[in-house]
């Protein structure tokens, strides 16, 4: 079974509110049983000009990484970081 991903680009405004997120998403994603795969500050752009944070999330599989979004315990840390920062995310599905 293909395993699910979630990606996102993020740009923070407020730092410490990024942490409030942190400290909130963290335990959501270890619940649907999460990996982070690539948290990166300062990603090496070669196309686009888009900035920030870089996150890949790998779940057992599509439906999961769906299941982690919707939840009830993401929605509330994605209010926090839909307050301090700018977030590009997609759910993708592995091979």
């Amino acid at each position: 079974m293909p395993k699910g991903y979630v990606v996102a680009r993020i740009r923070v405004q407020d730092k410490d509110g990024f942490e409030e997120f942190k400290r909130l998403s963290g335990p959501v994603i270890a619940e649907y049983g999460g990996r982070v795969l690539v948290r990166d500050p300062a990603p090496d752009v070669r196309e686009g000009a888009a900035e920030g944070l870089v996150i890949i999330v790998e779940f057992d599989d599509p439906g999961t990484a769906r299941a982690f979004y919707e939840s009830e315990g993401y929605t509330e840390a994605k209010r926090v970081r839909e307050a301090v920062s700018q977030t590009e995310l997609v759910l993708a599905t592995g091979l």
